[in-house]
C-alpha cells in the first residue's frame, strides 16, 4: 500500500504536470470509487475546473481545483498515470480525466479499493469525514511526546495497531510502522498505554527520521507501487526488518520473525524489540 513517502512522491510528479490544466471531460468506469456524489454530478462538477495545486494529507492526495478540492486515496494498489492514450492504456483504468493539452490523467487500480471525494472549497478539509479522523502530520508541532502520552494513556490497543490507525500520526502504514518500532526497540504487540515517555520520544523521533529518509529515496517499491510510468522508489534497499523474515537482524544477528498483528504481516526481532 502506498504510504506517506510514496504518496508524497506521486504528489510531486503530478504537481509538476497538472498545474493550470483544465479538465475537459471525465469518464468513470467504476462508480463505487466516487464517494461524495453520483458519477453524473461528479463529472459535471469536474468539467471546466483547473488544477491550482496538488498537495498531500496523510496518505491522501489533494487536488486543489478552482472551486473544489478532490481527495484521492490510493488504498492498496492505486496509481495515477499522465500521458496520451497509447502510453497509459490499461484494462484496470477506472477513471479518466481528459485535459486541455490533449493529455489524460488516468487512475488505475487492480483491486478497485481507491476512492475519490469531491468537496466545495467552502468546506474546511479538516472537517470532512476523510480528514477529521487523521492525526497530525509527522513533522507538525502537534506530534509531540506530551500529546501522544495523553492520547495513549490507559489504552490497551497494541502499539502497531494504534500507529496504523492514523489517529496518532497520519501517513504511517504497515511498512514504516515495522521499521519505526524496530528502530525504537519496541515489540509490535506492546500495549500502547504501557509505553514509557522515553519510548514514545523514540517513536516520534524515528517516525520523522524514517519517513524523511524514505521520502528522499522516493518511497519503497514492494509489489506494485510506482510513481509514474514505472518509476520506482529505492527505500526498499534500506529496510531493516520489513519483508526480512528469517534473515539475520542487522543489529544482533538473531533471525527476523514474522507474525500477524491486527491481520497485517508484521516483522520484528524478538531480541532487539522489548516486550516490556
Amino acid at each position: 500500500m502506498p504510504e506517506l513517502p510514496e504518496v508524497e512522491t506521486v504528489k510531486e510528479v503530478l504537481k509538476a504536470k497538472l498545474i493550470a490544466l483544465e479538465v475537459k471531460d471525465v469518464i468513470v468506469h467504476y462508480d463505487k470509487m466516487i464517494k461524495t456524489s453520483d458519477v453524473a454530478s461528479f463529472r459535471d462538477m469536474m468539467i471546466g475546473q483547473k488544477f491550482v495545486d496538488v498537495a498531500r494529507r496523510g496518505k491522501y492526495l489533494v487536488f486543489e481545483l478552482d472551486d473544489y478540492n478532490l481527495l484521492s486515496h490510493l488504498r492498496m494498489e492505486g496509481k495515477f498515470f499522465y500521458g496520451d492514450d497509447v502510453s497509459i492504456a490499461h484494462k484496470h483504468v477506472h477513471a479518466e480525466f481528459s485535459l486541455c493539452n490533449g493529455m489524460k490523467l488516468r487512475y488505475e487500480d487492480v483491486r478497485k479499493f481507491g476512492t475519490f471525494h469531491l468537496y466545495g472549497k467552502e468546506i474546511p478539509l479538516e472537517s470532512t469525514p476523510a480528514f477529521s479522523v487523521l492525526g497530525p502530520e509527522p513533522w507538525a508541532d502537534e506530534f509531540n511526546v506530551d500529546v501522544v502520552m495523553a492520547f495513549i494513556k490507559g489504552k490497551k490497543t497494541l502499539i502497531k495497531t494504534l500507529l496504523l490507525s492514523q489517529k496518532v500520526v497520519a501517513g504511517l502504514g504497515n511498512i514504516y510502522v515495522d521499521e519505526v518500532l524496530f528502530a525504537a526497540g519496541i515489540h509490535p504487540t506492546r500495549k500502547s498505554g504501557d509505553l514509557t515517555r522515553e519510548e514514545v520520544e523514540n517513536v516520534i523521533r524515528y517516525t520523522k527520521e524514517i519517513l524523511s529518509k524514505a521520502t528522499k529515496h522516493k518511497g519503497t517499491t514492494i509489489r506494485t507501487f510506482s510513481s509514474q510510468h514505472g518509476s520506482a522508489g529505492e527505500f526498499q534497499n534500506f529496510l531493516q526488518v520489513h519483508t526480512k523474515n528469517d534473515e539475520p537482524c542487522p543489529r544482533c544477528a538473531a533471525r527476523i520473525l514474522k507474525t500477524k498483528v491486527g491481520g497485517r504481516g508484521t516483522y520484528y526481532c524478538e531480541v532487539c524489540q522489548s516486550v516490556g
